[in-house]
């Protein structure tokens, strides 16, 4: 399952470095970027207007219809607006916010969303198997 992340403060890219997993960082300078496969994007909570690189990106090309759902960072000390960018993303593309950690998250978070992946990769092989079949 491919992964595409933002981050602003660095906490996003050190939790996704702390995972593992490869994934694409998208920037503010080139967010034209075709993930051409389904994939997960993980993004923290901010204002709408510091999301631009994030909107951009997923205006290019298939990279709204691969979109299968959305983690979200974030504080919890913001009550409501925690996560609150990973849920209006998944809200307006009508896909699941698959998971969520607070500031650059704890190992069982890194453990946790490493599972959800694996999940979501075996969803998606199973899900081609069966259109080959």
């Amino acid at each position: 399952m491919k992964i595409a992340f933002y981050s602003i403060t660095g906490q996003t890219r050190r939790f996704i470095q702390k995972t593992g997993l490869t994934a694409y960082e998208i920037n503010d300078a080139d967010p034209d970027h075709e993930m051409g496969a389904p994939y997960i994007l993980v993004v923290p909570a901010y204002d709408d207007d510091m999301m631009d690189a994030v909107i951009d990106f997923l205006g290019y090309q298939s990279n709204t219809r691969n979109l299968v759902g959305v983690a979200g960072g974030g504080n919890r000390n913001f009550n409501e607006l925690y996560i609150h960018t990973a849920k209006d993303i998944a809200h307006g593309l009508q896909v699941p916010v698959v998971f969520d950690f607070e500031f650059n998250g704890t190992d069982n978070d890194v453990k946790n969303f490493q599972k959800v992946v694996e999940e979501f990769e075996s969803k998606q092989s199973r899900h081609i198997q069966s259109h080959i079949l």
